[in-house]
């Protein structure tokens, strides 16, 4: 510490450390993760040929999973078994919260208009408009990404079939013809290997442990199994997409998934559940808006803050 600097903050009764933060008298939105665009020295044309409108709503689907998946990790914040699973927990939310980001502010770059309307002078960055100032029927995530907890055990079922899935379709977009989602998976591929494994290796653990683990974790694989085929029904968004070169087929990550998700539960020495699949609402599933009342409730927390004070700055 400078002797001389500290004794003319202690002497300036106007000067506080803080000065200087906001390079200014520029205010920032209070609720934003970081205030730079996420996707600044990006190059975000679209590739040649591609559907502005169904690029954007792809990365709507991608990073509206990531979103809600992260806000429900967040709730073991605090509450998880040990601290080190609360720690790990809680870097895994942060993971697919910072793919989210990406994936909404690509959404926003690609096409301007399925950014929510706010006020001309708001301060508000596009992707937190996506995140905080949509309604449950605007969210295009799958109906596995919203459910409720359970216990420990159906987290860690729910989070072994949505990592291994998201993996499959990750590893296949780093060959996409849009760059932006190319480099964004191919960072999220060393993120989301890390979600498998931690899922794979409490499951193996809570499947060969106590009676009553294996009971748990078997109980959360039976509620989440009901949702698995929603993962691999093509929307005409993903199939345009896939023509396209910049999307993947969800259909054609079945096989792979099923072959991981059946040696997983070998090891474990668990026989996969057979799940009746949640049906489609008025035609439609989590991809067309259509969801359980738990997203609606999720959202009412996550966005009550932002809601109540749109304009807040710092």
């Amino acid at each position: 510490m400078n002797p001389e600097t500290h004794e003319t903050h202690q002497t300036d009764p106007h000067e506080s450390v803080y000065d200087g933060l906001l390079g200014g008298d520029d205010a920032h939105w209070a609720f934003g993760t970081d205030f730079e665009d996420p996707l600044a020295g990006v190059d975000t044309t679209l590739p040649a040929g591609a559907d502005a409108h169904a690029l954007a709503r792809y990365c709507l689907m991608l990073g509206d999973d990531a979103l809600v998946a992260s806000h429900r990790l967040s709730e073991w914040c605090s509450n998880a078994p040990d601290l080190e699973d609360d720690i790990a927990l809680a870097n895994i939310a942060l993971d697919l919260l910072g793919q989210a980001r990406l994936l909404l502010a690509r959404a926003a770059a690609a096409d301007p208009e399925v950014v929510p309307a706010l006020p001309e002078d708001s301060p508000v960055p596009p992707e937190d408009a996506l995140a905080f100032f949509r309604d449950d029927l605007a969210f295009r995530n799958v109906r596995l990404v919203e459910i409720q907890n359970g216990d420990f055990g159906q987290t860690i079922a729910r989070l072994l079939v949505l990592s291994t899935h998201r993996l499959a379709l990750l590893e296949r977009l780093r060959e996409s013809t849009d760059p932006v989602l190319a480099a964004i998976a191919a960072k999220g591929v060393a993120e989301v290997t890390y979600h498998r494994d931690y899922a794979g290796r409490w499951f193996l653990t809570l499947a060969q442990g106590t009676e009553q683990s294996r009971t748990r974790v078997v109980a959360g694989l039976e509620v989440v199994l009901p949702h698995y085929d929603e993962l691999f029904a093509t929307h005409p968004v993903e199939a345009t997409g896939a023509q396209q070169g910049w999307g993947v087929d969800p259909a054609a990550l079945r096989a792979e998934v099923d072959v991981v998700l059946d040696q997983v539960l070998a090891t474990s020495g668990v026989e996969r559940p057979q799940a009746k699949q949640v049906g489609r609402v008025a035609g439609g599933a989590g991809r067309d808006g259509r969801h359980t009342e738990a997203l609606s409730k999720l959202l009412a927390q996550m966005q009550s803050v932002a809601r109540a004070h749109p304009r807040g700055q710092w």
